[in-house]
């Protein structure tokens, strides 16, 4: 049957940051957190649909929910959030970068970036930097960043970031989820290297029904994108299954730092959580590095994990 919640350890004292809590995996994420007895603090960047969230859950009998506002898309947004954790929690066990846009047109965030490559790679990349020392020390200390079957797809366009010369909404969406996967393994080596106790890892869910899609097909207005995911919808597992290969890289005692996490069948895209590979575009450690050193001077500050 492979690996579910019920074999999650007790995360009773244990305080996680859950980006894009409120729906979709986000929420299954949070939801077996609470049930396995961890603080969840649920970042999400509406206030409303983060309290909607809440409400539900604690409708169903959780306690230990605090919620944040994030909004990856800013980074003096991210950095106040930051503060935040900071002051009123001062440490952390767990932090989950889950939260992503899909396939928009294009964006731009506040600091005028890409949005995908804004909300996906640079506002996580910002937020777990400014988090990290508030989990040295911590017993079993995990930073998990979620990916997506689409790094196997990506290319970092280390010419056009930004995509201002051609802008193709997914070959961006592949970009940054390439990126999401490189800067997990690259935070772990820096980790390692200097010592830390705390480890990185990633994850991606397989084909999981969220509201990532939908939003996509309405923001392009695509009839054949809508076609496309009628005729693929028997393959997609709920959001809960989808949930299962970052909770088990969050919690699971046999999981290690640098580890990839997906779906175990049909291709990695649905089944019990089980190690994959990362996408041959990952394994170059000076590609790594070079994401690194692009991304500390993107956010404008030097990263805790020298």
């Amino acid at each position: 049957m492979g690996w579910t919640i019920d074999d999650m350890p007790d995360q009773r004292g244990r305080i996680a940051l859950v980006t894009g809590a409120n729906s979709g995996l986000g929420l299954e994420t949070t939801l077996a957190l609470l049930k396995a007895g961890a603080t969840v603090l649920m970042a999400c960047r509406s206030r409303r649909k983060g309290e909607a969230a809440r409400s539900q859950l604690l409708e169903l009998g959780s306690s230990g929910i605090d919620l944040l506002h994030l909004d990856l898309a800013d980074l003096a947004n991210v950095d106040a959030c930051s503060d935040e954790v900071k002051s009123r929690y001062g440490r952390l066990d767990l932090l989950i970068n889950n939260a992503g846009v899909m396939a928009p047109p294009r964006l731009l965030s506040q600091q005028g970036h890409e949005m995908q490559w804004a909300v996906n790679h640079l506002g996580h990349f910002a937020l777990t930097n400014a988090l990290l020392p508030l989990m040295e020390g911590r017993e079993q200390a995990r930073v998990v960043t979620v990916t997506s079957g689409a790094q196997y797809f990506g290319t970092i366009g280390w010419d056009d970031l930004n995509g201002e010369r051609r802008y193709d909404r997914w070959k961006a969406y592949c970009q940054s989820k390439l990126a999401n996967v490189m800067f997990a393994i690259q935070l772990n080596e820096r980790l390692e290297q200097r010592g830390s106790c705390v480890r990185s890892l990633a994850a991606h869910p397989g084909l999981a029904r969220t509201n990532l899609q939908p939003m996509s097909v309405a923001a392009s207005g695509a009839w054949q994108e809508a076609m496309a995911y009628r005729l693929m919808d028997p393959l997609f597992q709920s959001a809960a299954q989808g949930a299962l290969p970052q909770l088990h890289a969050a919690t699971s005692p046999s999981a290690k730092g640098g580890e990839h996490y997906g779906p175990g069948q049909f291709g990695g895209m649905r089944g019990a959580p089980k190690q994959q590979p990362i996408a041959p575009s990952a394994r170059k450690a000076q590609d790594r590095e070079r994401l690194w050193q692009i991304s500390e001077t993107l956010i404008g500050t030097r990263s805790t994990a020298a």
